[in-house]
């Protein structure tokens, strides 16, 4: 899934790949998703896109917005996975939106369980992509411990840490994937509610939320997920999937993991007591 991390990895990658390459052609899925959303009939892709150079790319929040001329944009969302494929490289078989460039390379984008790929002329008109625009990102300085409270101090008194961080788009970009490293790193248990915290915990939550993200974008993203190369990242999860049968690295003890809010959450009941 797309978060800080992911969208700013791939956006600047996108950036420096695809600047002025000109697209030749759009081809919609040869596999078709009936969770893959489209902005409008993808049909009229083609129509929209073909002939516009990229200009620009940048990722924010859980999207990576590329810049055409004309004012027209591709949006990639949230569930969307999105690969460059050079001129040398074979194209993929299956995919939900192929974009064709005029030197032979493309990008195809595909959906595994659902995701967002839209494109549009002028201004989107989506609260969530508007919202994440005009958010400030904790990759930012402006993202400070005061701004940090008032996201705190506008949620309700009872509600859960994984509740604030990665639902009703509070902080955008920060999703259920994120979450678990910010919150292992701060001792704090995805269950925990916000009315227990102390102000020195809330003080190692907001380091641990800056620190975490910074670390996993400086080092090109999470291993969980792929880049536009199809290179998984290089920050070494602490709490996923790829280390739910490992001992924990702070106790020794065993990892857990839970269905909680929508998601799975994994957890050391040790290092992070409820």
């Amino acid at each position: 899934m797309l978060e800080i991390p992911e969208s700013k990895t791939i956006g600047s990658q996108a950036g420096s790949t695809l600047a002025n390459k000109r697209i030749l052609d759009v081809i919609t899925a040869t596999s078709p998703h009936k969770f893959a959303f489209y902005n409008g009939d993808p049909e009229e892709y083609v129509k929209l896109l073909a002939g516009k150079e990229i200009k620009s790319a940048n990722g924010h929040g859980m999207f990576v917005d590329l810049h055409c001329a004309d004012d027209v944009s591709i949006i990639i969302g949230e569930g969307t996975n999105v690969r460059y494929f050079s001129s040398f490289e074979q194209r993929p078989e299956k995919h939900q939106l192929l974009i064709v460039f005029n030197d032979g390379s493309c990008m195809a984008f595909t959906v595994a369980m659902y995701g967002l790929i839209w494109a549009c002329r002028g201004v989107f008109d989506n609260p969530y992509h508007k919202i994440s625009l005009k958010s400030i990102s904790p990759l930012d300085d402006a993202f400070d411990e005061s701004y940090f409270d008032r996201i705190g101090e506008n949620a309700p008194k009872n509600i859960s840490m994984k509740a604030l961080l990665a639902t009703e788009q509070r902080i955008p970009g920060v999703g259920n994937g994120v979450l678990q490293d910010i919150l292992f790193n701060s001792g704090i248990h995805p269950r925990q509610k916000k009315s227990a915290l102390t102000d020195s915990r809330k003080g190692q939550l907001f380091n641990s939320l800056k620190t975490t993200l910074k670390r996993m974008t400086d080092l090109g993203g999470r291993d969980t997920e792929k880049d536009l190369f199809g290179q998984a990242g290089g920050y070494k999860t602490v709490l996923s999937k790829n280390t739910l049968k490992s001992p924990c690295p702070g106790c020794g003890g065993t990892i857990r993991k839970e269905p909680y809010l929508g998601g799975a959450v994994y957890f050391c009941p040790v290092c992070q007591k409820l």
